[in-house]
């Protein structure tokens, strides 16, 4: 097992019957962020790619826009009660200055199902946007759209095992290629960890490409698809008022209910051929 799952024992009732057994369960841990060797944010995460989840992290609260912005990253010393390094610490090193991020609107401590609100953190998101995802020509036929969960699911490995995760895929928007799937206890986290993906990749911004979440489509993963320069953000459940507010004002394509073969198109419905 990696530390993505744990092993507990568990009490299965079926019926009149009982049995003991082992069950997996999505691993989580915390993650402290450090931003050039001081404290920035502890966020709750299943562990593995903790370095595209950093990165992403960065895109999405307006520090990094771009792989050149990331001078390094590297996990620092942690150890739990046998001296053994945890790697629940990672410290990114920016290159030049760095504006205020996002995270300034909220506590220092964040969990595996946060999430921004207010006024203030929507005027935030519009001046922090350096990637206009309203000019961007992408169109999308239904029949494609369709295609995409499915996709998503298949790749889902650990959420076979566990039944506890959610996922964040971004998809090749022409071709409907799957391009990365991450897996993570929290929405905002798998997203980060596509993003940083994309950026250690070099491939932001976004453009041309569709960003599909498990789960509902709230304001946080609507500020991060745009700050990444996604066009299409797409939930298998419902989006919220405020990322459908976002997303009309940023021109960011908004489906949600996509489940096979239907879905609500809330904004820039246009983008849909």
């Amino acid at each position: 097992m990696t530390r993505a799952t744990a092993r507990r024992r568990v009490l299965r009732l079926r019926g009149d019957g009982r049995t003991t057994r082992p069950d997996a369960l999505a691993a989580e841990e915390p993650l402290e962020i450090r931003l050039g060797g001081e404290p920035l944010t502890v966020t709750m995460r299943t562990p593995g790619q903790d370095f595209d989840l950093v990165a992403g992290f960065l895109v999405g609260e307006g520090i990094v826009r771009t792989g050149e912005d990331l001078a390094a990253l590297r996990y620092c010393a942690g150890t739990d009660e046998n001296g053994a390094n945890t790697y629940n610490v990672v410290d990114a090193t920016p290159r030049g200055a760095r504006p205020l991020p996002l995270s300034a609107h909220r506590t220092l401590l964040t969990t595996s199902a946060c999430g921004l609100c207010g006024r203030d953190t929507v005027d935030a998101v519009r001046t922090q946007v350096h990637h206009p995802v309203g000019d961007d020509p992408l169109t999308v036929p239904p029949a494609l759209l369709y295609a995409l969960p499915d996709r998503l699911r298949a790749a889902q490995r650990t959420f076979d095992s566990t039944g506890g995760l959610h996922a964040a895929g971004l998809f090749d928007g022409r071709s409907g290629e799957l391009l990365c799937a991450r897996e993570d206890v929290g929405r905002h986290n798998a997203v980060d960890k596509v993003v940083g993906w994309a950026l250690r990749e070099g491939r932001l911004p976004l453009t041309g490409h569709v960003l599909l979440v498990s789960g509902r489509a709230s304001f946080e993963l609507t500020q991060k698809a745009a700050l990444a320069g996604v066009p299409l953000l797409a939930a298998v459940s419902a989006p919220s008022s405020l990322a459908v507010d976002l997303a009309e004002e940023l021109g960011l394509t908004l489906v949600g209910f996509l489940r096979g073969e239907g879905a609500n198109v809330y904004t820039r419905p246009d983008r849909i051929a």
